[in-house]
């Protein structure tokens, strides 16, 4: 249960350590597991305290980038058709560009099987497992 000011964990290689939440997209309410949100980048990957590193500077986003973004975890319990719940220990996100495509090559971490039913098959296919 994702809404305005919500900070995220984003498991992928793009650049981005940890985004907040400014927008869900095509709805009113709050945003779960497979959701469209819209982001802005708080902390990017590599960046020190004294300034931005070499490794940093070939990363595809930085820190002030408005970006989308699919939720694939949540902390909020999700009930499954089967009667399961699953429950997850942070709030996570991938970041995609508008067509919907991920903007980095890899994720780290397990991702929600509720993505299989929203159609995001390139992110669970490019996730190492699935919950």
């Amino acid at each position: 249960m994702l809404q305005l000011k919500s900070m995220l964990n984003c498991i992928d290689n793009s650049g981005a350590s940890i985004v907040e939440c400014v927008m869900v997209v095509g709805q009113k309410r709050h945003a779960s597991i497979g959701d469209r949100i819209v982001c802005v980048v708080q902390k990017q990957r590599g960046a020190s305290e004294s300034g931005m590193t070499a490794s940093s500077n070939a990363t595809k986003v930085k820190r002030g980038d408005i970006r989308h973004a699919v939720v694939v975890r949540t902390k909020q319990k999700v009930s499954r058709r089967d009667g399961s719940v699953v429950r997850f220990d942070d709030n996570a996100c991938v970041l995609i560009n508008k067509a919907g495509d991920p903007i980095g090559t890899r994720i780290n971490g397990i991702v929600g099987q509720e993505l299989r039913t929203k159609k995001w098959s390139k992110i669970l296919s490019m996730a190492p497992m699935q919950a």
